[in-house]
């Protein structure tokens, strides 16, 4: 398929556009990436394909637009079927990582932002507390879905590992501003091993970004303020 026929819109900031890059790096798809600098505007192309919304990231295929990050990622993983998959096969397994997956953004992604936004300390360690609660469940959900395997969907990075891993970029961040390991021996044993190998993975390891750079850019742009809610969809 020609390159041109496969476009995504994205911010490289935004852990939700690194979801679908990540889904189209594990099927080798080829495509076009173009930027958004939503900090100064948003492209027509962008406020054409995604109208209801006007967020990053979208996939533009074949003229068509999808929206939503995770709808993104199940998309490609249904038309680049012969690639390897992202969603198990099993639907018991699928609908648990879909559950999960929803957890991960109603549930802990929310106190994430909290923590970023937070003027007042109390906010900030309010925050803190919710990120380190919600990682318990989710320690414990790793055992169970990666059936002693090195990820989430196994034996290799599946849709679970994508919707989590997704934000390690700004909880590094998170962790480094706050002096704090999210991830840790003491709690989240597995999940800090799986961290080492999600963010070392072929399919990823290209595209988290800097820790100071994404720090930086916090601070800089202002997007800790509330900028960024308004900018970047899920």
């Amino acid at each position: 398929m020609a390159k041109s026929d496969v476009k995504l819109l994205g911010a490289w900031t935004s852990p939700f556009v690194m979801r679908a890059r990540i889904a189209l790096n594990i099927k080798s798809v080829d495509y076009e990436y173009q930027e958004e600098n939503w900090l100064v505007s948003k492209s027509e192309l962008l406020l054409k394909s995604n109208p209801i919304h006007k967020k990053v990231p979208v996939l533009i295929h074949a003229d068509n637009p999808i929206c939503e990050s995770l709808i993104i990622v199940q998309y490609i993983d249904e038309v680049w079927s012969s690639g390897p998959s992202i969603l198990p096969s099993d639907p018991y397994d699928r609908a648990t990582s879909r559950f999960w997956s929803a957890y991960i953004d109603d549930k802990w992604f929310p106190p994430m932002i909290a923590f970023l936004f937070a003027q007042e300390e109390d906010a900030k360690k309010a925050a803190i507390a919710q990120m380190e609660e919600g990682l318990v469940p989710l320690e414990e959900a790793f055992g169970k879905c990666s059936k002693g395997k090195a990820f989430f969907g196994g034996d290799r990075i599946g849709f679970l590992d994508i919707a989590f891993g997704c934000f390690l970029g700004w909880l590094r961040v998170i962790e480094k501003a706050g002096g704090i390991e999210l991830l840790n021996e003491t709690k989240t044993p597995s999940l800090l091993k799986w961290a080492e190998r999600f963010s070392s993975d072929t399919a990823v390891k290209e595209l988290i970004p800097d820790t100071d750079k994404l720090a930086e850019f916090g601070k800089a742009s202002g997007v800790w303020k509330g900028a960024s809610s308004q900018n970047e969809g899920q």
